[in-house]
């Protein structure tokens, strides 16, 4: 803890700087994107799009789950979606995932650590129909899969009124993403070939 108390002072010595800048973000903000990522510490979306403040809308949970919609449903997801693109008009959402999930570890082996990790992914994370990835045996299989579930989580996004709105109306474009832990390297979903190419 006292790594980060250090790294947050000289954060705040930092900003001194930017005073103007930032005083001029307490009126609003205008992101350009809605990143939704896993809560895994080795995933940090504005290291990896080199967002200032004010640039980047984060939703994050475990897996980078979103539900498919449900209108009975009172769901942390659906109203950060709801206000990223009603209130803020956020141009684009990206869904990014990543390798060596556990989460997606505990989905595919099926055995998680905790009971209620274990209902979140078995009740939210496999429902849509995508296409299907092609998954060769070994170390690859578990980075396919979890290629494939960034797709079914695209598809799940398309299931909320809001988000079908307003790519009816050309106002939001939708991303998946996957990003490499052990390289860096993000891929972003080409439909044409059908595949994640690099970025």
């Amino acid at each position: 803890m006292e790594a980060l108390i250090a790294r947050t002072r000289r954060y705040s010595r930092d900003m001194a700087g930017r005073r103007q800048e930032l005083a001029r973000l307490s009126f609003g903000q205008r992101p350009q994107a809605l990143f939704i990522s896993c809560s895994d510490s080795r995933v940090q979306p504005s290291s990896m799009t080199g967002a200032e403040p004010g640039q980047v809308l984060e939703l994050r949970m475990a897996g980078n789950v979103i539900p498919a919609y449900r209108p009975d449903a009172v769901c942390g997801v659906g109203a950060t979606l709801e206000y990223a693109l009603e209130e803020l008009n956020t141009p684009d959402i990206i869904v990014c995932g990543h390798s060596h999930c556990d989460a997606l570890r505990g989905l595919v082996h099926r055995r998680t650590t905790t009971p209620l990790m274990e209902g979140w992914l078995t009740r939210t994370a496999e429902t849509a129909s995508v296409p299907m990835l092609t998954v060769m045996p070994g170390p690859s299989v578990l980075s396919a899969r979890a290629q494939q579930h960034v797709l079914v989580q695209l598809a799940h996004l398309r299931t909320y009124p809001v988000v079908a709105r307003h790519l009816v109306s050309g106002r939001v474009g939708l991303h998946a993403w996957f990003y490499r832990v052990e390289s860096g390297e993000v891929l972003s979903w080409r439909p044409g070939p059908g595949a994640f190419r690099p970025l």
